[in-house]
């Protein structure tokens, strides 16, 4: 309850429609967000706390924890509780109006509400203690849809910009680990483009949850660590590996993240999927979703060889140019969607490694690296080796995960020649990596090759040749 200074006063009104008991939705964003839900009885407005909103379909139920009764006056009030004080935090009304009270007894609460947001029926039952759930019991809106669990993102194809601007728009290309991002009940769930949860690993963008509150959402963008104000897939790899989430706080402080949403995928209970794409960018403009630890980066109208400038001018990594009138393609590959890169990177498998000389005596010397063979599960196209790049902290890892992968047999399609086989230590063709290089040779080889670090949010299978 507010302090006694923040009560409305008596005699305040709902806003809601005149003739029935009032109820009201209060969005209360606490030490967790939740929505507190208020029905008028009695004089006293009987309340649950209900961490997830209203559920928007009968499919779901929702928890709601049965809290003390709260006086009428207390529905009219918005406003922040100040810290210190129980329930500090910013409670604002989210739906208010009348209901029919169509069952009430001590287990069980049905009710049909009449408001400004939900014109619904909603039972709410005990389950133990002060312990119930809430349902809806009319069928969801016409042509709603529910959040969908999986949606894998859409991918770039490597090439150059297109001879003509229009039709186009173009973005900049973030260098850091692609993420779609689920949002529910004010609750954050974030995937790997390998279908990986990652969401403790990046617990700073936990509050983007809170910020959209009970909207239903999927995003697409891109996770990147920046230093110096540009993003920096270096240092973005302390943040890649880490399980813990006790850890992941700590390197939060440290290495802080930020969220490039750059497509919406759904919004309440509507897919966005088959939309063209400035429809999406006007929707995901809609949801203003500029925070501490996430932004909404531009599209830019081109010309493309300005924007791939303006990027390499920056030290980005590219520019994504992606048709206007394009749908998203969930999973695949797709030309609608062209990666440009002024600086030349190449996705890795690797597929062996040769021991070092002098200081590297008994440890990695260099990975042997390919790209895979189409339509050969398992099996590499040979494009060199990569030597220089490296931590100690990296070797150490590559080695101890390399030695797991141990196996007898080259993964290479074809015969090596001697001199690229001497020496090396075949290994299951599992782990992917990212090298810079300058340019490919006439026989398909990559010339002078730095390492990047591991990419453990790609799968081998999707590793392609760039240009």
């Amino acid at each position: 309850m507010p302090p006694a200074d923040k009560a409305p006063r008596p005699g305040i009104r709902s806003r809601g429609r005149a003739g029935g008991p009032r109820f009201v939705v209060q969005e209360h964003h606490a030490r967790s967000l939740h929505w507190d839900f208020r029905l008028e009885r009695d004089g006293v407005l009987v309340s649950w706390a209900v961490p997830k909103g209203l559920p928007p379909d009968r499919g779901t139920n929702h928890l709601a924890v049965h809290v003390e009764d709260h006086p009428i006056e207390y529905g009219a009030f918005e406003g922040e509780i100040p810290a210190g004080e129980y329930g500090a935090g910013t409670v604002s009304i989210w739906d208010e109006g009348t209901y029919d009270e169509l069952k009430w007894s001590d287990r069980k609460v049905e009710v049909h509400l009449h408001g400004r947001r939900v014109d619904g029926r909603y039972a709410l039952f005990q389950t133990r203690g002060t312990q119930w759930m809430i349902h809806r019991m009319d069928p969801a809106p016409a042509g709603w849809e529910p959040l969908p669990s999986l949606v894998h993102p859409m991918l770039a194809t490597p090439g150059i910009l297109p001879d003509d601007d229009e039709g186009w728009a173009f973005e900049f290309k973030w260098d850091g680990v692609r993420a779609v991002s689920y949002v529910d009940g004010g609750r954050l769930r974030v995937l790997s483009r390998n279908d990986r949860d990652i969401t403790a690993a990046y617990p700073e963008l936990r509050a983007l949850g809170a910020a959209l509150g009970s909207r239903q959402v999927v995003l697409d963008g891109e996770i990147v660590a920046l230093r110096d104000g540009r993003p920096s897939f270096e240092a973005l790899q302390a943040r890649m590996h880490v399980t813990d989430e006790r850890r992941a706080r700590r390197l939060a402080a440290e290495v802080p993240v930020a969220y490039m949403i750059f497509d919406v995928l759904h919004v309440d209970g509507v897919s966005a999927i088959d939309l063209p794409y400035d429809e999406r960018r006007r929707i995901l403009g809609e949801l203003h979703l500029e925070g501490p630890n996430w932004a909404t980066p531009a599209s830019n109208d081109g010309p493309g060889a300005a924007v791939l400038a303006a990027a390499e001018a920056g030290g980005l990594e590219g520019v994504v140019a992606k048709r206007r009138d394009a749908p998203y393609r969930p999973g695949r590959r797709d030309p609608a969607w062209i990666k440009v890169k002024p600086e030349r990177t190449q996705e890795v498998v690797i597929g062996g490694w040769a021991p070092g000389r002098g200081s590297r005596t008994g440890a990695i010397g260099a990975l042997v690296l390919g790209v895979p063979v189409p339509g050969r599960r398992g099996r590499l196209d040979y494009v060199g080796r990569v030597g220089s790049g490296f931590t100690q902290d990296e070797l150490a890892q590559l080695q101890w995960r390399l030695e797991a992968l141990a196996r007898d047999e080259s993964p290479f399609e074809g015969e090596l020649s001697a001199a690229d086989r001497a020496g090396v230590h075949w290994v299951q063709p599992k782990l992917v990596g990212e090298v810079r290089y300058t340019e490919w040779t006439r026989t398909g080889r990559l010339r002078h090759p730095t390492w990047r670090g591991l990419r453990p949010d790609k799968r081998p299978s999707e590793v392609v040749r760039e240009p």
